[in-house]
């Protein structure tokens, strides 16, 4: 499900972000390169995110598509969500290309919604007086 993205990166952000930036300092310091920073420290530090986030996901998927696909089935003319429209889609010859479009859309969606959110939440910290939290080095 395309539009639970910005909850499941917003679960896996807060857990990187909660990484302190000292220890990715630490193992650059001792010779560590990027990806071994990666592999070594944020991936298993951002794991309880990663899987926060799947599981939201899949939540929001099963609970939007499940219900709606056996309860209200498919009625022609009728409001429909995005993923009961691209799976109808799927199942009409020569189909893909909107659903291609369907899930293009749905990507566009997501992504506003992600950087609505991340203005929003900007703007409160300034309006609150919060300073952003360190960014972790790459380089």
């Amino acid at each position: 499900e395309l539009i639970s993205l910005p909850f499941q990166v917003r679960a896996i952000r807060l857990s990187l972000e909660g990484i302190d930036p000292l220890i990715l300092g630490a193992a650059a310091s001792a010779g560590a390169g990027p990806f071994n920073r990666l592999v070594t420290i944020l991936l298993p530090l951002s794991l309880p995110g990663i899987v926060a986030g799947a599981m939201t996901a899949f939540a929001a998927a099963l609970g939007e598509f499940g219900a709606i696909i056996t309860f209200v089935s498919n009625i022609p003319g009728e409001t429909r969500t995005l993923p009961l429209a691209i799976y109808t889609a799927l199942q009409t010859p020569d189909g893909e290309t909107l659903a291609a479009q369907l899930a293009g859309l749905s990507i566009g969606l997501a992504l506003t919604v992600l950087i609505a959110a991340e203005y929003v939440s900007r703007g409160l910290n300034r309006w609150l007086g919060r300073r952003p939290p360190a960014q972790a080095g790459w380089g």
